[in-house]
Formats: C-alpha cells, structure tokens, sequence
C-alpha cells in the first residue's frame, strides 16, 4: 500500500503545477490591479500627496514582484506558497496574510460539514438500505419521492424556507438567524458553549444535510439493489441465514464500493457548496470568505482558495482509491 501511495503522490505533482499555472493565469486575466486594491483611491488633495502615491505604488510593485514577467512571477508566486507564505489579504480590513484570514473560517467550515457528513449518511445509509430492501412498498415511494423532490430544489432555496419557517413564521425554537456565536455567548462553561454552537449550526447543517441526503439515499438505494440480485445473495439465503445477516454482512459489504465514491466526492463538494449557504446565514466559514474576496477581488486569497479546493480534490480521489481496496479484497494496489 505505502508504494501505491507514493506513486499516486509522485504521479499528482504534474497535475497540481497545470491546475496551478491555469489558476494563476485566470486570475491574471481578471480586471482590475492588486496594488490599487491594497493602497485604495489616490489622493487629490495635492500634487506631492499624488507624488507619494506614486513612489508607494512602485515600491509596492517591486515587493510584490510584479514587475517581473508571468513565469517569474507564478514561479515566486510557487515557491511562497510552498514555503507556507500564502500572500497578503486585502478584503479583511488592511492587508493581513492570507494565513491569517483563512484560519478561523476553515476552522469554522471542518465544524460544519463534519456534522452535516456526519448526519446525510446516518441517515442515508440505513434508508436506502430499506428502500432497496422493501422495494416499491409504501416506505421505497414515500423516500423516491422525497428524494426527487429535495434533488429538485437548490440548496439556496431549501436555506430559505427553513429562515422562513422555522425563524420568521414561527420561531418557536428561538434560533439565531445564521451568523456565529459572540464571546459573550461563549462564556459560560463548556456545555453552554456547546448549545450556543448547537444553535448556531443548526440551520445550516439542516440546510446542507437536506441538499446531500437525497442523492445519497438514491445511490445507496441503487447500489444495494444491485448487489442483493446477485447469485451469493441467493445463496446466503437458502442457507437459512437471517436477513439482517444477508443483508449488512453480505449484501452491504459489497453495496460499499460504489458509496465509497459518493463519500469521498462529498469532501470536495460540501467545502465548494457550503459557501452559498454560509452566506445566506452569514456564517463564517470558508464559503463566506471566498465570496467576500471575489467581491473585493482579493486576488491573493481567491488563488489560495482555489488550490485549497483542488488540492482537497486530488487528496479526495487518493482516498477513494485506497477505500476501494479496504471494502473490495478484489482490488489489488498495482
């Protein structure tokens, strides 16, 4: 397993410096100028104001290098970023580094999506399971249905009606509107502190467990049905197995290459569809801010966001892989 490891590793470096050089080249294509957005507005007061801005402007540019041409330019760019130097921010109020700026919210963001993961498949999974089990029985339409209809609507409007439904129409749950937990919310002992960030959660985790349970319960629904028409099935069967044994020893074991792939691409895709509904609840996660730099043109961050999701893509893929063999003997690492 350690060499299938390494040469994935080796075999992704040729695809992380294209997804790099097209990253750097888009964001060079964008409008607008780094520096003008770090020093702001010119001053017209008076001519020597303006001077100084000049002078400020082109010292700016020769430590930012960007007098220097593209490929000397993306590769300084390359070797900051893999010295931990990601770049200095400028839609944070002043220019921070990107480090900095992206610290809390990522922190924010793992805390979301591990409960909304967390919950999509507890539930997901042993619906499905049933579903493919009971097939066409009251229980398998009532979930197809369901399931068809949350698949039909975007995650923005699922956001919406919950606000509307569970915080202006009713509000008999006292929820916060979005946002994040203050200090002064967060001073009052451990478990406190955990029903302040229970609060807080718990519309988007809602929101995003909605979006991602429908598809999760089809494809572990379809993967199950499947396997239990399969010869071995039969015969667990006849053996005068109990069904739950058929059905979770045998029959599931084998339904899990194919969900192995759903899991690993809802790494990738939460962290990428989650910022559309921090931003509905103003929560600040990862999502949030790269909304806000795109806005700003914040081209620093919006570059080390970027590789953050295409990196997490790769890593995504290099786990599914390694998944596939510890569910499926079948599958050697050669």
């Amino acid at each position: 397993m350690l060499k299938f490891i390494i040469r994935r590793l080796i075999s992704l470096i040729p695809v992380i410096i294209i997804i790099s050089v097209l990253l750097f080249s888009m964001v060079k294509i964008m409008p607008g100028n780094q520096v003008d957005m770090m020093l702001g507005t010119p001053p017209a007061s008076s001519e020597s104001s303006f001077q100084d801005y000049l002078k400020q402007k082109e010292a700016l540019i020769k430590e930012l290098g960007l007098d220097k041409s593209l490929p000397e330019q993306y590769v300084r760019w390359m070797f900051k970023m893999l010295s931990g130097d990601l770049g200095v921010s400028t839609s944070s109020g002043g220019m921070q580094p990107v480090t900095n700026v992206l610290k809390e919210p990522l922190k924010n963001s793992i805390i979301l999506n591990i409960f909304t993961i967390t919950f999509s498949f507890l539930i997901a999974i042993p619906v499905g399971i049933k579903s493919a089990v009971k097939r066409f029985s009251l229980y398998d339409n009532f979930w197809q249905v369901t399931s068809l209809v949350f698949m039909s609507m975007p995650v923005f409007f699922i956001g919406l009606c919950l606000i509307y439904l569970l915080k202006i129409k009713t509000d008999f749950l006292g929820l916060p509107f979005g946002k994040m937990p203050s200090y002064e919310d967060l001073a009052g002992g451990f478990f406190s502190d955990m029903y302040q960030w229970g609060r807080h959660l718990f519309l988007p985790v809602v929101t995003l467990t909605i979006g991602s349970l429908a598809g999760t319960i089809r494809f572990v629904r379809n993967a199950m049905l499947e396997v239990i028409k399969k010869d071995y099935i039969r015969t667990a069967r006849s053996k005068g197995l109990k069904e739950k044994v058929v059905i979770y020893s045998h029959a599931f074991r084998n339904a899990l290459i194919p969900v192995v792939t759903i899991v690993a691409g809802s790494l990738v895709g939460l962290f990428g569809g989650s910022a559309i509904t921090e931003q509905i609840f103003a929560y600040n996660g990862i999502g949030f801010v790269l909304i806000k730099a795109l806005n700003a043109r914040d081209y620093s961050l919006i570059l080390a966001m970027n590789m953050f999701y295409a990196i997490l893509a790769l890593v995504a893929n290099l786990v599914m892989d390694i998944s596939y063999a510890l569910v499926d003997p079948r599958v050697k690492f050669e």
